[in-house]
């Protein structure tokens, strides 16, 4: 995956390999770790995204206790990645 530079083309691929189902949940877990990186409250992400504060709080401690370098990727502010 990581060798797919064109954001069409990962669309495309994470299309084939995901559900909808699964795609909705891969960006929501997106939405709730950008929106933690920003310093919103779990909250009030559980309740903008309308999801379980456990979700919040799952996504919440692998952004403090998880692999740093994922943590701090720099697209964590972009707007979408699919």
């Amino acid at each position: 995956m990581t060798s797919i530079k064109e954001p069409k083309l990962m669309e495309s691929f994470l299309k084939t390999i995901l559900t909808p189902k699964e795609l909705d949940e891969v960006s929501s877990r997106v939405q709730i770790l950008k929106l933690l990186k920003k310093g919103i409250p779990q909250r009030e992400i559980a309740s903008k995204l309308g999801i379980s504060i456990g979700t919040i709080s799952r996504g919440s401690r692998e952004m403090q206790y998880g692999d740093q370098k994922i943590a701090n990727l720099s697209w964590w502010g972009k707007s979408s990645l699919v």
